[in-house]
């Protein structure tokens, strides 16, 4: 992965600029001024978010280096899912998803998708949007406004993380300049001592400037606009379950909804139409999708 090679390069070039230049006493400390500004820097996370926030940020270390959960064979199922769901739904109506919908996890239908079982984000916009589609008030305008807000708000709860992760990098500077100033404290209390141990002392101090600096510009801001990257590409899933219910809403038939929405996905993880088409034709008839249909 991309993020782990440049992670790996820019490691491998500080600590050789490090080793060369000889401060057995700089890299001595290295691990104390890493523990005291990592240390500090989780602190004002835990400080200035919602636990459910800061945990998300954490994760979003992870899924910066990981990439989005959601791969091409994942929206291939989850359209396939979409067309079973859909084509169901108008033949029966609401009743004839009411299983599925009341419990998702153990229903055959949606664990033909089980990317979509596990992002409880997407279960819920498709879940939600079948049941309002089977009211049948408010026509397609309603159908729509639900699932864009839906999607707002999920956008927006996830960047919350990524903005706290963003907060956290624009912090570390300045906690650097902390823990250089405690190195400055120290050196003073011992001013009376040779000019090469205030060197070494001096520079230990300085070491915190640097970890600060570098961890804000090369590697928690980074994984922070990554993170955010990441956010974006996930959201593609509740797109395509939007514009696929929308477009059958509208009057489209369930196959020709679920193209509108393959086609709406980026080139990179938008299922072939061969694959698409394959999948369709080997899902199971209608009358097995559960294991009590009505």
């Amino acid at each position: 992965m991309s993020q782990i090679a440049g992670f790996i390069l820019i490691l491998a070039l500080i600590t050789m600029g490090l080793v060369s230049t000889g401060a057995t006493a700089v890299l001595t400390a290295l691990p104390f001024e890493l523990a005291l500004i990592g240390g500090a820097a989780f602190a004002t996370l835990l400080i200035g978010n919602a636990p459910a926030i800061s945990w998300e940020a954490l994760r979003g270390l992870a899924l910066a280096v990981t990439g989005s959960r959601w791969r091409r064979a994942d929206h291939a199922a989850l359209l396939a899912v979409l067309h079973r769901a859909l084509t169901l739904h108008r033949k029966k109506g609401a009743l004839g998803l009411e299983a599925d919908l009341e419990d998702p996890e153990n229903s055959a239908l949606f664990q033909a998708a089980p990317r979509l079982l596990k992002d409880a984000d997407a279960r819920t916009q498709l879940c939600e949007a079948l049941r309002l589609m089977g009211m049948g008030q408010g026509g397609v305008a309603r159908v729509d406004d639900q699932l864009q807000r839906a999607i707002d708000t999920t956008h927006h709860r996830r960047m919350q993380a990524v903005s706290a992760l963003q907060t956290v990098a624009d912090a570390l500077p300045a906690l650097g300049i902390v823990a250089a100033v405690l190195g400055i404290i120290k050196t003073m209390t011992a001013i009376d001592e040779s000019d090469a141990v205030i060197g070494a002392m001096i520079a230990t101090a300085l070491l915190g400037t640097f970890l600060g600096v570098f961890l804000a510009y090369g590697l928690v801001g980074p994984l922070a606009n990554r993170f955010g990257q990441v956010v974006e590409e996930e959201l593609g899933a509740l797109e395509v379950i939007a514009v696929a219910v929308s477009a059958v809403a509208s009057g489209s038939p369930p196959r020709v909804a679920v193209e509108t929405a393959r086609t709406s996905l980026p080139p990179a993880l938008r299922p072939s139409d061969a694959d698409m088409d394959g999948r369709l034709h080997e899902a199971a008839p209608l009358h097995l999708v559960r294991k009590s249909a009505a």
